[in-house]
């Protein structure tokens, strides 16, 4: 089917990223905004903008009918939901269905497949991916816990089946702690997403976080555009990805990369995704979870592919068949850094008008953001402002253009998390490549 007009069901900076691709293409886009985001100079760019509510993400953002009506009104093909929202929301893709707007992503099945991280655990080892030993399926109360701990082995995790982001998570080191942390876990859980289910899993000691990014069309074909490395993080959400990982030698890589292929093609996958994995210390990798939608760190893979990730989406979408895996080449070293309105030390959200904006440039250095001298950031929506993508023929050309950029990158009137990027690109154990997912939580958290 051929996509005219896409209305784009997201804010901020990938609302942008989004428009700009689209038109690229020559389709029509349409925004959206909350009352929060009326002054959005994005909005200027798209072909029409309409409100869907108020500040509060519930009442905009995350009302189907507001978004769906939106779409309708301004007679659109086809709805790209971003990341974050509704991007892995399985009734709003049904609802696009019934309506007859094509959902850029995956099916309603893969999604609702691998939206449960502990059957889609199933999933992967009837795969043949392997996966973190664990439960094989829902913790029933407490008792089925210290009976799991016990066959699983000390020190296990509890996960909310639905969870993300960190919440509805704890690790248990003995038998002791695990009644608190199972009801910790459980209420958190019904708070954050309005199911308790909790499932465990070994808890691997200092893991790497690494993933896959894939393309899948709806012809069968599956390529990869590398692996990227999302180690660094404060309280599970990531702070700073690169691509390659350069952790993994050459035979483990390639390893991972048919793993991750070899998984999307078992569930049928179709549109962008990621599979993601942690790795120990020995290289051994285990299946995590799948995200049936794009990441925040896309660029990483698109830097050192040449691949707009977001118009393959596109024309996937509309039935065209993927460029073969040797077609390209991914070439040097990626790195970004996620610029956060929050104190760089506390790392607690600092929303409020900026005053001075001064962007970074130069050759190979990306920034996608929204914002702009005068830009209120709202306080209603992730602290995200900005993202530095930088490319570098090595790793090492690639910090020392990142620690450039930085320098380059004056904000005043708020917090925001340059100072913490500036001093990683001077952290010995950062340039070493010597750290894991707990190494901001250990170092500069305690």
């Amino acid at each position: 089917m051929a996509i005219e007009k896409i209305l784009v069901a997201n804010r901020g900076e990938i609302a942008l990223r989004a428009i700009r691709t689209i038109k690229e293409m020559g389709k029509k886009a349409i925004a959206v905004y909350s009352k929060a985001d009326k002054d959005a100079h994005y909005l200027k760019l798209a072909d029409a903008a309409i409100c869907i509510g108020p500040e509060k993400s519930s009442e905009s953002y995350l009302d189907i009918p507001a978004i769906i009506s939106a779409a309708e009104l301004s007679e659109c093909d086809a709805i790209f939901p971003g990341y974050g929202f509704l991007s892995e929301n399985q009734q709003f893709v049904e609802i696009c269905n019934l309506h007859k707007i094509k959902f850029i992503g995956p099916s309603i099945e893969v999604m609702s497949l691998m939206s449960d991280k502990s059957k889609a655990k199933e999933v992967m080892r009837a795969a043949g991916v392997p996966v973190v030993p664990g439960s094989e399926g829902a913790i029933k109360d407490i008792e089925d816990a210290k009976k799991k701990a016990k066959e699983i082995g000390y020190p296990v995790i509890l996960k909310a089946a639905a969870g993300g982001g960190g919440r509805g998570m704890r690790v248990v080191e003995d038998e002791s702690y695990i009644e608190n942390a199972f009801l910790a876990a459980e209420s958190e859980a019904i708070s954050s997403f309005g199911d308790g289910t909790i499932y465990m899993e070994k808890f691997i000691k200092s893991p790497r976080h690494i993933e896959v990014q894939i393309l899948a069309d709806s012809h069968g074909n599956v390529v990869h555009i590398g692996e990227r490395d999302c180690s660094l993080q404060r309280r599970h959400q990531k702070m700073l990805e690169e691509s390659p990982a350069i952790f993994l030698d050459e035979e483990k890589r390639k390893e991972l990369l048919d793993t991750a292929i070899r998984a999307a093609k078992y569930v049928n996958y179709e549109g962008a995704g990621t599979i993601e994995f942690l790795v120990d210390s020995d290289k051994n990798f285990y299946f995590m979870e799948m995200n049936t939608r794009l990441q925040v760190e896309h660029p990483v893979s698109e830097m050192v592919s040449g691949i707009d990730i977001i118009e393959w989406m596109i024309r996937i979408a509309e039935g065209e068949e993927l460029f073969s895996q040797d077609s390209f080449e991914l070439k040097g070293h990626s790195i970004e850094c996620r610029i956060n309105a929050e104190d760089p030390v506390k790392f607690i959200p600092s929303p409020g008008k900026i005053k001075t904006w001064i962007s970074p440039g130069g050759k190979d250095v990306r920034l996608d953001t929204h914002v702009y001298a005068g830009y209120i950031v709202p306080p209603y929506y992730d602290s995200m402002i900005a993202k530095i993508i930088v490319w570098g023929e090595d790793r090492k050309m690639a910090i020392a253009k990142m620690k450039r950029a930085l320098e380059e990158f004056e904000v005043t009137g708020i917090k925001t998390t340059i100072d913490f990027h500036k001093k990683m690109m001077d952290n010995p154990d950062f340039i070493s490549n010597n750290y894991d997912t707990k190494y901001i939580d250990e170092k500069f958290l305690k």
